[in-house]
């Protein structure tokens, strides 16, 4: 059975790297550690320097990483287990439940890389580097210049079937179930509609 795990402060900053890890992941699930996984990501245009200081800018880049690979591996449960260790890194497929994993939920460095506090960034570093991660993301999965009409606040709340009113928080949980529920690769997926939550999202988070 799967243990409910809580990810401190996750929905304070939304994690720009969580989808394009997914992505890497689907196609190399084995073999990765932190620095080759954070190569992999420069090399897709996928993460920009975060720091002026190369210390920091490392410190930042594999605190990144590391948050969004603890919030892959608790929300792919039951399906698929993430693994996640520095030096061994990999998305293992759990058919019928027969890896019998589970999170731990006292790993002290799950605790520590799921605390957005200890990445000590500012708000306007995380916006800048979400922009550009958004801009990249809609042309990897062909979002960008689809014809969907001009999709305003109110229609994109429709797609995700939430009220005018709904929260920040609401609308942040709901992009995560549609994007996972919608994304090419799962067995329930589509491309096209997975698309159009992307467009939905990207009006979202800029209001």
């Amino acid at each position: 059975m799967q243990q409910e795990c809580t990810i401190a402060n996750v929905n304070e900053i939304e994690n720009p790297l969580v989808w394009p890890i997914l992505e890497v992941l689907k196609k190399q699930s084995k073999g990765w550690k932190v620095h080759t996984l954070a190569s992999e990501l420069i090399e897709l245009n996928l993460m920009p320097v975060l720091d002026s200081k190369p210390d920091k800018d490392l410190f930042k880049r594999n605190f990144l990483i590391m948050n969004a690979l603890y919030q892959l591996q608790q929300t792919l449960l039951p399906e698929h287990y993430v693994q996640v260790e520095s030096m061994d890194i990999a998305l293992l497929a759990n058919r019928a439940g027969y890896l019998n994993v589970d999170i731990e939920c006292d790993d002290p460095l799950r605790d520590y890389y799921t605390q957005w506090s200890n990445y000590e960034a500012e708000d306007g570093e995380i916006r800048r580097l979400l922009d550009q991660f958004w801009t990249r993301y809609r042309k990897y999965v062909g979002s960008e210049g689809l014809d969907v009409g001009d999709i305003t606040r109110s229609k994109a709340l429709r797609v995700f079937e939430l009220s005018d009113c709904a929260s920040e928080l609401e609308i942040r949980k709901r992009w995560r179930k549609l994007a996972l529920k919608w994304h090419p690769d799962r067995q329930s997926g589509n491309s096209d509609h997975f698309r159009l939550v992307c467009e939905a999202w990207t009006v979202l988070r800029a209001s």
